[in-house]
């Protein structure tokens, strides 16, 4: 069990262990809107994309963002799953964007950008929960004319 006290896997268990955490606000905010995708597809896409992250820079490729693109066309494919078409209305948009800048926030925490990938949660729970309102609010005075 020596290779535990090697400072960098310790470095890199907190950050895989923030970006669970970071990962479970937002889906713990997308699982009390009763939307598609919650908890568990949160913390697993800031987990992976930090994962994936701290990979591609240990692995020490030529070019590390290659992998990181790779991340984001993963995440396009994964948003395109959550997005559907009712009668006249898309549903699932908000829930495609918020996996896409989670993986984002996860990206950032593999990087060791801490701080930025709490600023980044912190800005997607204010919008999502916030924002809500005001979209009610245009929708009445829509309606009413």
């Amino acid at each position: 069990m020596d290779f535990l006290k090697d400072h960098s896997i310790q470095n890199e268990l907190v950050l895989i262990f923030i970006s669970v955490i970071l990962g479970l606000f937002i889906g713990a905010e997308r699982e009390y809107r009763n939307k598609s995708a919650g908890l568990r597809t949160f913390i697993l896409v800031c987990f992976g994309s930090c994962l994936f992250t701290i990979l591609s820079i240990k692995i020490g490729i030529k070019d590390p963002d290659r992998l990181a693109a790779n991340i984001i066309t993963g995440i396009g494919f994964l948003g395109a799953g959550v997005i559907f078409k009712g009668d006249n209305k898309i549903d699932g948009i908000t829930t495609a964007t918020t996996i896409w800048a989670t993986a984002s926030i996860g990206m950032a925490v593999g990087s060791g950008y801490v701080y930025l990938s709490l600023t980044g949660t912190v800005l997607v729970l204010l919008i999502l929960s916030s924002l809500t309102y005001l979209q009610n609010l245009i929708d009445n005075n829509h309606k009413i004319r």
